[in-house]
This record gives C-alpha cells, sequence and structure tokens, in this order.
C-alpha cells in the first residue's frame, strides 16, 4: 500500500518542497520481516530516522509495517538534510496499515523531529517553511509544539503544533485534540518594539551623534576613531534604537534567517526590533559570512540583516576576514559556492566599525603619552584595505570627553527624538526614488547620482577644489555625494549646498590624510 505527503527542505534561504512516498510491499525473504529503504539523497541524519521511527512507533503502541518499505523523498535530484522529515515519514508508515484514511494528509505540510519514545522536537526552520506552504496553497502546517508561534506569524495558513506522535494520530484518527496556534502580530509589535539603550545616557559626543544621525538616516556606513574608553562600544550599541522600526514584512526577513539559523527561541515568534550582532575579533570568514559541510548556514552578516553588525578593534580582525566584507556591502547579499549548489543570503546592513588610533590606543592622547612608534602606527592603519575603507562612507574621530560633561547631568537628545528625525529623512528618500529600487541614500549610483545630486556652479568649484586638494578617488567622490544628499534631507533641503559638502568631507577623516598619519600629535 502507497501513501503520500508533503514537507519542506531549506536550501540556503529558499525552501524546496519534498514530497514523501511511502511504499509497503509483502516480503519473499522469511529471514527478514522488515526490511526499510530511505531513497533521494538523504544525508546521515535522514537514513537514522529508520531508528528514530521504529523506537517512537513501537513506545507509541504501533508497529512498523511488515515487509519491504520504500521511503522516497522527491525530488529525487535534490539533496535532503536534517530531521525534519521524521514526523511526516512516521505518519505515512501508519497510514499504510490504515491507521486512519491516506486521504487525512491531503494539504497538510508536516515537519519534525521524533524522539525515541515518540516526542516532537523543534526543529530549524519552520516560520520559511511555513511561508512556503502558504505560497503552494497548503490549508495547515502540522509541525513541533515549540515552532508553533513561530509558524503563527504566517497569516492565511492553519498552525497545528503537536508534542507527541500520538497526538497527530489522533487528531488525523479522531479530528481531535490538536487546537490551531494563533497570534495577535499588531499586539506583538506594540509590545516589543521599544527602545532598550537611549542616548540619553551618552554625555558628550555631540559630534559624533550628529555623525550616527546621518549614518542612521542615509543607511551609510561608519568608522570610529578614538583612544579607548572614549564611549565608541557604548554608542553603536544605541545606533538600533534610532533606526526606523521594522515593517512586517522586514520582520518576517529576519526571522526567517533567525529561524533557519535555529536561533529563533520558542517564546519568540518574531524579532520585531532591528539586529545587532557584534561578533569577536577571532571570527573566521565562515563566521562572518555563513557555511558549514553541506548545507550552509547564514553567519554573523547576514543575521544583522535590516540591522548593525558591530566590528569593535577593526585592525584586530584577520584580514581575509574583512575582505570578504568588501562584495556583500556592495550588494547586500552573499553568495557562498559550495558543492550541494550555490546559495545566496540577505545582507543588507549598517556596517559599525570602531578601531583605536594606534596600537597602544593613545596617539594624538592629550591625557597619556603614546608609545607606538610611526612604522606600528603605519602598519597598524594599514590591516585596513583600501577598497575596505572606501566602502565605509563616515569616517569619524572620537575624543574623550571631559571632566566638567563626564561629572553632569545627562541632557542630550533621546534616541526616540532621534529616531523621528531618521524617520523623516528616510520618507524623503523613498518619495525621491520611487519606482527606481532605490530604498536610502547609500544605495544611490551612477546615473541617480547625477540625477539625484545635481551641483551648482558654487558646490561644483569646490568640490573641485577639494578633490585636488584631498586627492579623493572616484568612490570616495560618491560617498561625499550620498552623505551630502543625506545631510540635507535631515534639514529638509532640496538642493545641495558647499555646507553640506563641506560636512560631509569632514567625515572622511581617513581620506584627507593619504599622505600621513590619520592623526596629528
Amino acid at each position: 500500500m502507497m501513501c503520500k505527503t508533503l514537507s519542506a527542505s531549506i536550501q540556503g534561504v529558499d525552501v524546496n518542497t519534498v514530497e514523501i512516498e511511502v511504499n509497503n510491499t509483502p516480503c519473499d525473504n522469511q529471514e527478514k520481516d522488515y526490511i526499510v529503504s530511505i531513497i533521494g539523497l538523504p544525508d546521515a541524519a535522514i537514513r537514522e530516522s529508520r531508528d528514530r521511527i521504529w523506537s517512537a512507533l513501537t513506545l507509541s503502541d504501533y508497529r512498523m509495517p511488515r515487509g519491504r518499505t520504500t521511503i522516497n523523498l522527491a525530488p529525487a535530484d535534490l539533496r535532503k538534510s536534517g530531521s525534519a522529515f521524521d514526523l511526516p515519514i512516521a505518519l505515512c508508515l501508519l497510514a499504510t496499515i490504515n491507521v486512519y484514511k491516506r486521504e487525512e494528509l491531503d494539504g497538510t505540510m508536516i515537519v519534525g523531529e521524533l524522539g525515541l519514545n515518540g516526542e516532537v522536537r523543534a526543529i530549524p526552520g519552520v516560520l520559511p517553511m511555513a511561508m512556503h506552504a502558504r505560497k503552494i496553497g497548503m490549508t495547515r502546517i502540522l509541525l513541533p509544539y515549540e515552532n508553533a508561534r513561530e509558524a503563527a506569524a504566517v497569516e492565511g495558513i492553519t498552525v497545528y503544533g503537536v508534542r507527541h506522535l500520538l497526538e497527530a494520530i489522533l487528531f488525523f484518527k479522531e479530528h481531535r485534540g490538536l487546537i490551531p496556534t494563533t497570534i495577535d502580530l499588531n499586539e506583538l509589535f506594540a509590545q516589543n518594539q521599544k527602545i532598550a539603550l537611549d542616548f540619553m545616557d551618552v554625555k558628550g559626543q555631540e559630534s559624533a551623534k550628529r555623525a550616527l544621525l546621518i549614518a542612521a538616516a542615509g543607511n551609510h556606513n561608519l568608522l570610529m576613531i578614538g583612544e579607548p574608553g572614549v564611549g565608541k562600544s557604548l554608542i553603536a550599541n544605541r545606533i538600533p534604537g534610532i533606526l526606523p522600526k521594522l515593517t512586517l514584512e522586514e520582520a518576517l526577513e529576519v526571522s526567517k534567517i533567525y529561524s533557519i539559523a535555529g536561533i529563533l527561541n520558542s517564546h519568540q515568534s518574531l524579532i520585531v526590533n532591528r539586529p545587532f550582532r557584534s561578533p569577536h575579533h577571532t571570527v573566521s570568514d565562515a563566521g562572518l559570512l555563513g557555511g558549514g559541510k553541506n548545507i550552509p548556514r547564514p553567519g554573523e552578516i547576514s543575521l544583522a540583516h535590516r540591522g548593525v553588525l558591530f566590528l569593535d578593534e577593526l585592525p584586530e580582525y584577520r584580514r581575509n576576514v574583512l575582505e570578504v566584507l568588501r562584495q556583500p556591502l556592495e550588494s547586500g547579499e552573499v553568495t557562498l559556492a559550495r558543492a550541494a549548489g550555490s546559495f545566496t543570503f540577505p545582507a543588507r546592513i549598517m556596517l559599525v566599525a570602531a578601531m583605536n588610533p594606534c596600537p597602544c590606543g593613545f596617539y594624538g592622547s592629550h591625557t597619556r603619552r603614546c608609545s607606538c612608534t610611526t612604522m606600528q602606527i603605519q602598519n597598524y592603519r594599514n590591516r585596513i584595505s583600501g577598497p575596505l575603507l572606501d566602502r565605509i562612507d563616515l569616517h569619524i574621530d572620537v575624543p574623550p570627553v571631559s571632566h566638567a560633561v563626564l561629572t553632569g547631568k545627562r541632557n542630550g537628545e533621546s534616541s526616540e527624538s532621534l529616531r523621528n528625525k531618521v524617520g523623516r529623512a528616510r520618507d524623503r528618500q523613498l518619495k525621491r526614488f520611487a519606482n527606481t529600487g532605490i530604498l536610502d541614500n547609500s544605495s544611490m549610483y551612477g546615473k541617480y547620482l547625477d540625477y539625484f545630486c545635481p551641483l551648482n556652479q558654487q558646490c561644483l568649484c569646490f568640490l573641485q577644489n577639494s578633490i585636488a586638494q584631498l586627492r579623493l578617488n572616484a568612490r570616495s567622490y560618491d560617498r561625499i555625494l550620498r552623505i551630502a544628499r543625506t545631510i540635507a534631507d535631515l534639514e529638509e533641503a532640496d538642493e545641495l549646498t558647499p555646507d553640506f559638502l563641506s560636512e560631509a568631507i569632514n567625515y572622511r577623516t581617513m581620506d584627507r590624510n593619504l599622505q600621513e598619519l590619520p592623526y596629528q600629535a
């Protein structure tokens, strides 16, 4: 007897439909009552499912069907991995011995791992699986109870969470025992989209806050340079709080990546706040970009999608790790080529980096004497390649805070106020770039720069003189125009002025000292 049902397989961030076919026939070999084979390019975890299913059925007072049982995972040329096929295979096996009608499985996508006692365990990637089930016309999805709230964020499909194999059997046999899982997305967003770290906690650093406001308004990458203890990490941790709130579509994008990575916990249906990822400087290129033995998982840069990737002590990262950032910063995605295929992960991030002015951290300091030689300082700076530095829009100095400011009251502008300014600037950009595919100023390129950043004669003369004196390259020129456009948006101005261009050039610290060290003592 034969039975079919549908399940799903994760390939990068894409989901493929997998049709599970189970066929049981009498066996002529009298020495073996049970012969089970799984075909369709399964990995080791799927091949081991035979023993998990056997134990789960036995301890649930059911038996494997006698004879030869062939389990096919179609399409046969698609590599499958993971333990999500345990539950659908077990339910198909039970249908072949008439525990319930085969038609009961129609219109249902089933995923889940089985424990030896029949317990249904959580699996990664449930959110994109539920989105895929809705896309292909499924009316309901059966999955582990721990993943139910995660999948319930997808509207238009009924989600049933299962704790034990016996619950699923009762559901298909007698249509009872399981209750659909639902959540209120509006309430979820209202409760959780709150600013945890506020810029009011940061004393002083008004110039740095201004640069951060510009970076957030245009989604520009940012490099902060300053001695230890001036507050670079303190400032960076508060950047997500001034970025615009995630929309539902963006929250689903981000949550999908976290679900695939297996780090979306059972109490969290969606990621509703912008991510902030801060990997240690010992991270590998695979840890940053993503990787894995067979099917790669998303790395830190993809986990920061629609949010902030913070790299503290930037020169301490290995050179090869930093260089792999260059392509994702330009394209907004990561493409990994493996033997199993090519996988693309989204990586639209705001890069925020921090570094000291020298190895000891005190070059140019008025409080401590620098112990580094000129060669040591130059070598330290040269750990960051020119091409990577060109992709960072703003380079700013973060000076120490005076004792008077440090001991004074916290009276800076709040993150909520800064977020409102960023929101108004982003709204201007969305209206300006309507029907162009561009979302913010940092993404402008080529003809769009000429069209949206026209320069009058005064601005043109000013910029030509600045390029000649500072020896700016073409990429730096483009960055300056983008930054100036963002400054104009914050000031609600339609045209660029020399003042906007001058401020933009001041945020290119590393460009202003091509022949010298980045700081003057």
